[in-house]
């Protein structure tokens, strides 16, 4: 399962970093991608985690296009879609907005009973400087463990919650975003599954690799209230994002990054304060993790 990869006949690949990360150039996200060369992009994804194509003008329908290709598209519970294209979630910031989207550690839609297979983000406007995502990989997080303490964490079970009371001051989604986020809208989720709980320990269902699956939705251990929990719950938190894990995508306009939720965490950096930056976000729904 772990095997090595033949090289890729079609694509050009450069990694970013040595933990996760790289660029491919080689293809045209506009055009209809063969089961070949997306056959090659699924195993760039799966050794690299994360994967970045520079200089793809793309409409909002191609983006859409390519996204289903890799599975259904996950609608997000709490935020408002394009008018014109709900499955595409529009995050802007402007320089009158104090808070970013995205801005902790975590991993997509965590919150949710299936949790996002993967994120496709497309760079519209970007800052002259800041803005960067970065990304960290969390089967080194897992790997890296002591075996002492990889048997504790296989035992445990986190609760995920979609609107973070706790990490807010008690302030719900909807009351945050309406202070800081001019352009960000939502939702009530009506009946949507929002809190869920997971192994602290899953397996990717393709590589069968082991992941530390942690991120900034957690709450706490399931069983345990949170004054129990937190000492180790922050230990993994911090453990999980140290910096010989993690990588930095610099964005640019036009640039796509298609990153795989069952194996990383990433952070969206607000160093940009007096800028806008308009990226359009498509998540692909995945499955149960065990």
């Amino acid at each position: 399962m772990n095997a090595p990869r033949p090289p890729s006949r079609t694509l050009q690949i450069r990694k970013i970093a040595g933990s996760l990360g790289a660029e491919i150039s080689g293809v045209d996200l506009s055009r209809d991608v063969s089961d070949d060369v997306l056959a090659e992009i699924r195993a760039a994804l799966l050794d690299n985690l994360v994967i970045c194509f520079r200089d793809q003008v793309i409409t909002p329908d191609q983006q859409l296009a390519f996204a289903r290709r890799w599975g259904e598209i996950h609608l997000h519970p709490f935020m408002e879609g394009m008018p014109d294209h709900p499955e595409i979630l529009a995050i802007v910031k402007r320089p009158t907005d104090k808070k970013n989207f995205g801005g902790s550690w975590h991993t997509d839609q965590m919150f949710s009973p299936a949790p996002a297979m993967g994120t496709i983000l497309y760079a519209k406007e970007v800052p002259s400087a800041g803005g960067d995502t970065l990304f960290t990989n969390q089967y080194l997080a897992y790997e890296t463990l002591s075996d002492e303490m990889k048997k504790i964490a296989g035992q445990l079970r986190t609760v995920c919650v979609g609107d973070n009371f706790r990490a807010a001051n008690g302030l719900s989604r909807k009351e945050r975003y309406a202070r800081q986020m001019s352009e960000m809208k939502v939702k009530d989720p009506g009946n949507v599954q929002t809190t869920s709980i997971h192994p602290l320990v899953r397996t990717h269902p393709e590589t069968g690799r082991k992941v530390l699956y942690v991120g900034g939705h957690v709450q706490h251990f399931d069983g345990m209230t949170e004054e129990e929990s937190d000492p180790l719950l922050n230990f993994f938190k911090a453990h999980s994002i140290k910096p010989e894990f993690t990588c930095r995508i610099r964005w640019e306009t036009n640039s796509l990054v298609f990153w795989d939720n069952r194996c990383t965490q990433h952070f969206a950096i607000n160093d940009y304060p007096a800028e806008t930056r308009i990226m359009h976000r498509i998540t692909v729904c995945g499955d149960v993790p065990f």
